[in-house]
Formats: C-alpha cells, sequence, structure tokens
C-alpha cells in the first residue's frame, strides 16, 4: 500500500473526546479534521464498534480516517458503550440500546462547530452491521453509508448460523468477545476510575453463546437489527462490500435486489479486510472510492460514480486449492442491475457420478433405470476438517484446502470434462429429492473446480438444517423414510471454469468442525434422477471489456507501533489410529506489539481446539482459549478466558471461565456452567 504524506487539507487529530449521552454516559471518540474545518465546516464521518480505538485499532484507523480528513471530512472513530474507555457495559450485539447510542452520536456530531450537519457512517464487519441497521432508523443527519462485511439477515448470513446449522464460528466468536469485554479501560486515559470501570465490566461479564445458542431457530431476538425484515425503511444511499473469501457476500446481493434507494455493490477476492489492505489480492484504492462516494453524496459532486454498474466484481480465474493466498488471479467485471440480465440459470441433472444436461437415455445397458437408483450417504465426521473457517479473517492457513479427501465421505457428481470456458455468477442453487433415516439431519453441498490432475478447489458451499426445510423459524423433526424435496442455495460466487475441467457438486451429511454436527450418524438418500443443480451462467460475451482497474492502495501514514514478540498462526489437523481421536487446531498469537503514542505494550493469543472419537457424535467439542495483557509501566493487567461447548443428544453444554489479574495476582474469577436444549440442532 502506497502511504500518502502529502493530501489535500492539513489534518489535526482530536484525542481524547467524550461524547456525552442523555443517560449520563460518555462515549470515547478520536476524531481527525481538516485543519481549515474550525471556519468551514465539514461532513462527518462515523466509525462504531467496540474495538478499543486506544489501541487494537489505533493503527488501522490512522491508515484511513486522516486520509478522509484530508480529503475534506470528519473522520470520527466511537468506541461502543461499554468497550475501549468509554462508560458501561456492552452486553450484547447490535441492542436496541447501541442503536440508540448510535443516533445519539450522529447527532451530537452534526452539532459540533467543526460539522456541516451532514454525517455518513462506514465500517467492515460491526460497523458495516450498525451502520446498515441504523441506517433503517432514518437519523435525519445521515446522507449515506458504506457497509462493509455485513448483512441484512442476521440469522441467515453471520457467525451464528447458517442454513440452520450452528456454526463453530459461533463459539469462536462468542469467545473473542468474552475475551474483549473483560478488557480494562486505560488509567492513562479515564484516570483513577480505570479499576472500578474495569470490575464493573468483569462483574457483568457473559459468555454470549448461552445466549445465542437459546435462540436456535430464526425468532425476534434475529429479526432485530435485520433490515430485510423492512427493506424501505432505509432512506439514504448504500455502498455494500464484501469478498468471495468472507463470510458476508451474499447480502450484497440481496441489498441490491431489494433497496430501493440509490446503492451500489463491490465483491473482490478479499477476506474479512477492507479492500485496501484485502489480502487475497488484489487489494485496490478504496479510500479513493470512499472519497468518490462521500464527495457525491455529502458534498453534491457530480462525479460519475452512480454512472458505473451497480455491482462491481472480480471474476476468479481456476486457482489450485490453497490455504492461503497471495492473490487471485481474475478480472473486473460490471453488471448495470441486479439480478443481471446478463445471467441464464441453466439446469443439470444428477446421475450416478454425473452432472447432466439432459438425462441419459436408455441405451440397454446402463439405462434411465441405473442412473436412477438411489444413491445413499452416511459420512463420517471427519468431512469438513479441510474446509477452512466459514469466514476468512486472513490468518492463514483458513481457507479450504484440496477437497478430494472431504469427496471421499460424499456423494460426487461431476460434468463431463468442459469443452470451453464457462463463468458463474450468483448463488447456484441444489435441488434434491432425499430421505433419511433419522428425524434431525443436516446436509451440505459443495461446488468444486476439478483441474485435469483432479485437484478439487472449493468454489462455494451451502448449508440446510433439514427440520428447517420449510423455513428457519418453523422448523419440523423429518418423517424417517418419507422422501423430501429440498433447495440448498450456495453462496453467491462469481468463478471461471477452464476448458478441460470439471465442475463438481458433493453432497455429504456432515461438515464438522465448520457446523456442529446432528445428534446422531444420520443415512441420507438422494434420488438423483430427481435431483437438479441450477447453475448462474454469465456467458461469454463478443467484444466485452473488462472494467478498467482499480487505483493503487493508499492511505496516510500508519501510527508507529513495534513488535516486541513474533506471533504464531497454525492450523494443524491430526488424528491418533489409536484411540480415533481427531482435532483441529487453530493459534492466532499476535505477539506483543509497542504502541509508541502511548508507550504501551499488548497481548493477544487465541488457542481453539475442535476434536472428536472416531464416528461418536457425543463426542464433538470446540475449546477456546484467550489471553489479553496490557503493560506500561508498573501497570500490568491481564484477563485469560477459556469456554468448552460440548453436547449430548439432546442438549448443549457450555462451560466457560473469567479469570482477571494485576500483575501475577488473580483479582476476579468466575465459571459458568449451563446446558440449553438442542431445539431442532
Amino acid at each position: 500500500m502506497r502511504t500518502v504524506t502529502s493530501l489535500p487539507h492539513p489534518v489535526r487529530r482530536d484525542d481524547h473526546v467524550w461524547i456525552p449521552l442523555s443517560d449520563g454516559t460518555r462515549l470515547s471518540a478520536r476524531v481527525w479534521r481538516p485543519v481549515s474545518s474550525d471556519d468551514e465546516p465539514v461532513p462527518a464521518i462515523l466509525e462504531f464498534i467496540p474495538y478499543r480505538l486506544n489501541d487494537l485499532t489505533f493503527q488501522r484507523d490512522s491508515i484511513h480516517h486522516p486520509y478522509l480528513a484530508g480529503h475534506g471530512y470528519a473522520g470520527v472513530r466511537v468506541d461502543l458503550r461499554g468497550s475501549g474507555n468509554s462508560d458501561g457495559v456492552l452486553a450484547d450485539e447490535y441492542l436496541e440500546q447501541e442503536l440508540r447510542d448510535g443516533e445519539e452520536v450522529l447527532a451530537w456530531l452534526a452539532e459540533q462547530p467543526w460539522c456541516d450537519g451532514s454525517t455518513a457512517m462506514m465500517g467492515i464487519s460491526w460497523g458495516g452491521f450498525n451502520a446498515l441497521q441504523i441506517a433503517a432508523r432514518r437519523p435525519p443527519s445521515l446522507k449515506a453509508i458504506a457497509t462493509l462485511s455485513s448483512t441484512d439477515d442476521r440469522y441467515a448470513d453471520d457467525v451464528h448460523y447458517m442454513g440452520g446449522c450452528l456454526l463453530s464460528d459461533n463459539l469462536s466468536w462468542a469467545s473473542t468477545m468474552f475475551a474483549y469485554n473483560s478488557c480494562p479501560p486505560d488509567p492513562a486515559v479515564v484516570g483513577s476510575r480505570w479499576r472500578d470501570m474495569w470490575w464493573e465490566r468483569l462483574e457483568h461479564c457473559e459468555p454470549w453463546l448461552v445466549e445465542w445458542l437459546r435462540h436456535q431457530r430464526r425468532d425476534d431476538y434475529w429479526r432485530h437489527g435485520s433490515v430485510c425484515e423492512d427493506y424501505s425503511a432505509v432512506g439514504c444511499p448504500v455502498l455494500a462490500v464484501s469478498g468471495w473469501a468472507d463470510g458476508y457476500s451474499n447480502s450484497v446481493f440481496r441489498l441490491l435486489r431489494n433497496l430501493d434507494v440509490p446503492r451500489k455493490g463491490l465483491i473482490g477476492p478479499w477476506s474479512h479486510k477492507y479492500p485496501h489492505l484485502g489480502k487475497p489480492g488484489p487489494a485496490i484504492g478504496f479510500l479513493q472510492e470512499l472519497v468518490r462516494w462521500w464527495d457525491h453524496w455529502l458534498r453534491g459532486v457530480d462525479n460519475g460514480v452512480m454512472d458505473e454498474p451497480m455491482l462491481c466484481i472480480w471474476m476468479q480465474e481456476s486457482a489450485k486449492p490453497a490455504t492461503a493466498y497471495e492473490q487471485r488471479p481474475g478480472r473486473w467485471i460490471g453488471e448495470p442491475s441486479w439480478p443481471s440480465p446478463n445471467i441464464e440459470h441453466t439446469d443439470f441433472v444428477l446421475q450416478r457420478n454425473r452432472l447432466a444436461k439432459e438425462p441419459v437415455p436408455d441405451d440397454g445397458v446402463r439405462g434411465v433405470r441405473e442412473e436412477g437408483e438411489p444413491l445413499t450417504i452416511e459420512s463420517p465426521l471427519s468431512v469438513g476438517q479441510f474446509a477452512g473457517k466459514w469466514c476468512s479473517y486472513n490468518a492463514p492457513p483458513d481457507l479450504p484446502y484440496d477437497q478430494r479427501e472431504e469427496d471421499g465421505g460424499s456423494l460426487v457428481f461431476d460434468t463431463d470434462v468442459l469443452t470451453e470456458r464457462h463463468e458463474i455468477l450468483g448463488s447456484p442453487v441444489v435441488h434434491l429429492e432425499l430421505s433419511c433415516d433419522r428425524p434431525n439431519a443436516m446436509v451440505t453441498v459443495r461446488l468444486s473446480d476439478v483441474s485435469p490432475e483432479g485437484r478439487a478447489t472449493r468454489v462455494s458451499y451451502g448449508l440446510l438444517n433439514l427440520t428447517h426445510r420449510d423455513g428457519h423459524d418453523r422448523p419440523e423433526p423429518l418423517e424417517p423414510h418419507r422422501p423430501y424435496r429440498v433447495d440448498v442455495p450456495l453462496n453467491g460466487v462469481a468463478q471461471a471454469f477452464p476448458a478441460g475441467h470439471r465442475v463438481r457438486i458433493a453432497v455429504s451429511t456432515s461438515y464438522w468442525p465448520l457446523a456442529w454436527p446432528p445428534p446422531e450418524p444420520v443415512r441420507l438418500t438422494v434420488f438423483a434422477s430427481r435431483s437438479s443443480v441450477t447453475l448462474p451462467v454469465r456467458p461469454m460475451r463478443d467484444g466485452e471489456q473488462s472494467l478498467a482497474p482499480f487505483g493503487e492502495p493508499e492511505g496516510a501514514p500508519p501510527t508507529p507501533v513495534r513488535r516486541l514478540q513474533p506471533g504464531d498462526s497454525r492450523w494443524t489437523v491430526s488424528r491418533d489410529l489409536v484411540d480415533y481421536r481427531s482435532a483441529l487446531e487453530v493459534v492466532k498469537d499476535l505477539g506483543v506489539l509497542h504502541f509508541d503514542d502511548i508507550d504501551l505494550d499488548v497481548r493477544r493469543r487465541a488457542d481453539e481446539r475442535y476434536d472428536w472419537v472416531a464416528d461418536d457424535f457425543e463426542s464433538v467439542r470446540g475449546t477456546v482459549d484467550w489471553t489479553m495483557r496490557f503493560t506500561r509501566g508498573e501497570w500490568d493487567v491481564a484477563t485469560v478466558t477459556h469456554t468448552t461447548l460440548s453436547c449430548t443428544p439432546t442438549e448443549f453444554v457450555v462451560h466457560a471461565r473469567l479469570d482477571a489479574y494485576e500483575g501475577e495476582q488473580r483479582v476476579f474469577s468466575r465459571n459458568w456452567h449451563t446446558s440449553v436444549p438442542r431445539d431442532h440442532v
């Protein structure tokens, strides 16, 4: 990324800004704005997240907020209530309190003498979520938003559930927030009251995993904050952004389809990162694109930003399977609208080991009768150990590896060798006629690009809890051995399949540890001749030109950070053939960083373990341990959290522990042990 040291406007930074709320709470903020804004007010752009602006996000913030300020805006970073140096307690995601706080912050910003009364919101992940949710509340000063890696449907596309199946990211993310919520404010900012503030957080810190497990179906808990409940509530222009390695690309398509405000979509090859920091690459000059977006909607500049394609996407070329990529080959293409008139939905029929556009005629040897025989599968629990994360956080190696070993425990259907190049754009859908021998089951469908050498690169996938076949809000047990017709939508994707390759569909009954398995092993029968796949084919058009590439990534100079101890990143799959115990172990050690500006050392480390024994569905277990430590001179504080999720056929069982330390002395300790009934999961 190119560092820009000369910007159109000189920038000042206002540290330790306190934003008062109506209930007496104060939120911690940092503001970057043009020096000239004292006399010439500017629009304010808010990023509102819980990730500690004083340390954990300071370096990232210093790259993009001063850049926006240097182009004539006030970049404002605010910590949510109960996070960083802000007062209060953070009790859960996207609560009504958080959204009301956000509205108050926008109103406060609009009234500042350096603000011209116009505001906007931007953010990735949490900040993208609440930008979209607050836009649906129509605060009067809010003129536009940029929402990245977020969703319009909190049940359909988030770390909690996918297709009605419980994701292991539900445990992983809950454990992350368990650790973050236990961290103290900085005494250099809040003074002597830091310990009282910390103690309040510790006493009210709860493992959010328990609450999320209490809502295993799409109920009012998930409807809150899901703008898909009423798209018309969103009243300002929306720029929606994601990446193919991210977990949130589906919402970009839905927002473009359903919003009735000016909108644009952008999907690149990236993981859960801002596109100017995007990996896998190519990263793009996203901050330049943001400036164009804000210039048009906050300043009324006629810069043609809305004359460009509604949807700009990276069409990925074929690549060997790998758990990490520096770059994904491909090209930028544009669609004038979504749904696009350029997509042709093409059906392929499932046959024994084959995908065919038409059923194979009866040739007297292996005719339609054989092709139509039911196919059965009872996948081992090991199917899924090479699935990678539900959402890549660019914490290599967290992308899916070669799917051939997964395919060994699956039903596999391949096209003939392609004689010409094919491209798809959108969400493939697999239509299955099936039956099960148990009342509770899941099905996983994977779409792969198979090279002439046989390597299988996963392109997309979908999960469906079969008890949710009629809706995620009304699960019903299956009647064993009764045939059902179900549709399994796969994640949206843009992918090219070269001539000489094959397209593969693989069907399995488990995908652990990406998703929690059902209560007991399941044998699935697929009636292949009555099942099919719909692919969103984007035909090659004569004379079509790729979009011009984006500018080079650039940003303001990052604040100085020194690495005192190196980090570590590991992803280990193991199997003991004596006791048949298998495990996936993930290490995310960020080492020790020293923040020069505030003379602070910060250590972060997470260890995740997902293990099981043979095909014992009651043995599956996930464990996550976090350590957070902050040191400055004699001030030395740490929190250590531990969360374990296990199960019985009828319950999920959560054990959690929180310990807090000053120096080597433990000053706080609490344990939780809770069981939650399984609700058709």
